[in-house]
């Protein structure tokens, strides 16, 4: 019962967090039209977003490790909404940086991963813990399946300003919800024979583990890829002349299919770091041949399912991960740290999309680099070695 209230509070915390970042492509060449700021300098700011998250994540995560999930929400969802409607109210190319760009990135990083899924993870046990993250995690998807056509047609009906203002609304309804994340992990008794110890310890123990810095090379091209697509993936569309209501439709499709295929499940079946192998080989492929096919509403269609299913599935594999081989007791930091490197790679994908465009004209080179780093990464996971590191007095006892 405790496992269940954590994953339902994660699921709908992630829902309202990730659903909205989801959005940020449809706003795009809408803000850019409105405001007169080139494309590039939206992109800039989504990608920035990216960036701060990635480098406030191993922060927010030490916080909620050490005084639980829900003031960091509290926090993050103040902070988000902030620059939602910062950005609304003030649509000029300071403001965007500042609102989308800094608090946003603040924002994600209190309300999602790097806090939500450390918290179900202390409240699982370890035989049902790979599956617990990725039902949260797929939970999390509803966001995205709600919140796209949702933001699509409050924009469409009275504009972009009133769209962000009503997700601002939106991620301040998730913010109690920490209460009950925090209520199941720290009732959790679950003993934890991993890693453990001081926090600096933890971390140095880690970064000599070769199988961590694998997985932390090898998370920089899932972020890379999604950021790419959620942020660029409409203007592509455009490009090649579909309706203007597939973008949504592809982007809702997504979330969609990523409910059935957050494949933490799978980490509980088989060795977590093969099926990550070949959920990039399966995402690589996929966009490598979505840019050679011919477009048509039926491919799009079938790219977006596609990708839908291996698209946050990483996530519950990847702190599943660091959860089996170090233990829960500094899960916060330790996954914050790879989601750094994830986050890095989402700065580069929605930036130098923008950049791309406007110094070429296409999309092309992005959509090559982002297919062939797929396999890049792949060759990154299977050599990873999942065995726990047991428990073990402190390094400089050691020394």
């Amino acid at each position: 019962m405790r496992a269940a209230f954590a994953v339902a509070a994660a699921g709908l915390v992630l829902s309202g967090a990730m659903g909205i970042r989801q959005t940020f492509g449809l706003f795009l060449g809408p803000f850019s039209l409105e405001t007169c700021i080139p494309v590039a300098t939206t992109a800039l700011a989504i990608a920035l977003h990216n960036l701060v998250w990635g480098f406030a994540q191993p922060f927010a995560g030490a916080a909620a490790d050490r005084y639980g999930a829900a003031p960091v929400i509290v926090f993050g969802a103040l902070v988000y909404a902030g620059g939602l409607a910062l950005t609304a109210l003030v649509p000029t190319a300071s403001a965007l940086m500042v609102g989308m760009g800094l608090m946003v990135g603040i924002g994600i990083s209190c309300t999602s991963f790097g806090v939500v899924l450390p918290a179900v993870g202390r409240a699982s046990a370890p035989e049902r813990r790979s599956a617990a993250l990725g039902l949260a995690s797929a939970g999390g998807s509803l966001g995205q399946v709600l919140l796209v056509p949702f933001a699509q047609s409050i924009s469409s009906l009275a504009g972009m300003s009133v769209a962000l203002l009503a997700l601002a609304g939106i991620i301040l309804t998730v913010a109690p919800l920490g209460l009950w994340l925090d209520r199941a992990s720290r009732s959790s008794t679950i003993a934890d024979r991993t890693a453990s110890g001081a926090l600096s310890d933890a971390i140095e123990q880690a970064w000599r583990n070769p199988g961590y810095r694998l997985l932390t090379l090898g998370f920089f091209t899932c972020g890379f890829q999604l950021a790419f697509i959620a942020t660029h993936l409409p203007g592509y569309l455009s490009l090649c002349h579909m309706p203007v209501g597939l973008s949504a439709t592809a982007l809702a499709l997504i979330g969609l299919f990523n409910m059935v295929g957050s494949c933490g499940w799978l980490g509980g079946r088989f060795r977590p770091q093969h099926v990550l192998g070949w959920l990039y080989v399966v995402r690589g492929t996929a966009i490598g041949l979505f840019v050679a096919a011919p477009k048509s509403e039926a491919v799009v269609v079938a790219f977006a399912a596609i990708m839908g299913l291996t698209w946050l599935g990483t996530v519950p594999l990847t702190s599943g991960l660091v959860a089996r081989v170090f233990g829960v007791r500094h899960l916060g930091t330790l996954f914050g740290i790879v989601f750094l490197s994830h986050q890095v790679g989402s700065f580069l994908g929605a930036w130098l999309g923008g950049v791309i465009l406007d110094v070429a004209g296409s999309y092309d080179p992005v959509w090559l680099a982002t297919a062939l780093a797929g396999f890049v990464a792949a060759l990154l996971h299977f050599p990873i070695d999942d065995r726990p590191v047991l428990a073990s007095a402190p390094l400089a006892e050691r020394a």
